[in-house]
């Protein structure tokens, strides 16, 4: 049996994961603790994805980077790279549909702490850096964590804008949830079936160690109240 579409799944879920993470925790922590006009305009764009069909979404990124979009263009005429039917597209989809999910549990997680703990030590000296990575980060960390999980399930899921953006090309794009496609329509509902059972087995597992973590952080944060 070839697993390409697994291999595949994994390596984009991974690669898209670790950019959403980055770009993601970047712009929630810079607009968690700042007020302007525009912001709401700003994070309802970040989180459009969320709720946008995603074959919008994909009919979107195919306008942007298509041979005659504005980024598609420029990327042919001066790099030679062509994103639409791609393994570049695979990533590409992965990253927007997933993207809000990270940004909002950043954001939840940023603003979910105490900030007088982050201006205390920016006035003994600490710099920004300083500060991120010794309060901030840590104080975050278990939405964050909660956001990185989500992400991960959510890119290796991803279908609708991926088909849109990257098509169906056997041993480049097809992830799982592309491969069940084309195997139902082709009528092989065994392979389907396989690869259903692949991927609901990953889902569950996602979530059911996030709830594990999430019970056992509370528990250990409870019992460190109590001593």
């Amino acid at each position: 049996m070839n697993l390409s579409p697994l291999w595949l799944s994994f390596k984009t879920a991974i690669i898209a994961t670790i950019i959403v993470f980055i770009v993601a925790v970047f712009l929630a922590r810079v607009l968690s603790r700042r007020s302007f006009p525009g912001k709401s305009v700003i994070e309802a764009i970040f989180l459009l994805p969320l709720v946008l069909p995603p074959t919008v979404v994909g009919f979107g990124l195919l306008i942007l980077f298509g041979k005659n979009g504005p980024i598609g263009k420029v990327l042919i005429e001066w790099f030679n790279i062509q994103i639409v039917f791609s393994w570049y597209a695979v990533i590409i989809a992965a990253i927007v549909v997933s993207f809000p999910l990270m940004y909002q549990s950043a954001s939840a997680a940023f603003q979910g702490y105490d900030a007088h703990l982050e201006y205390a030590a920016y006035t003994m000296g600490a710099s920004k850096w300083r500060v991120f990575w010794t309060i901030s980060f840590p104080l975050a960390w278990p939405g964050l964590l909660a956001g990185l999980v989500l992400t991960f399930a959510r890119a290796l899921g991803e279908f609708g804008a991926t088909l849109m953006l990257a098509g169906y090309i056997p041993g480049i794009t097809d992830t799982i949830p592309l491969a069940i496609y084309f195997a139902v329509e082709s009528g092989n509902m065994k392979m389907a079936t396989f690869w259903v059972i692949i991927i609901v087995v990953l889902g569950f597992s996602a979530i059911l160690w996030l709830n594990w973590w999430s019970k056992r952080h509370m528990m250990d944060h409870s019992n460190n109240k109590k001593a």
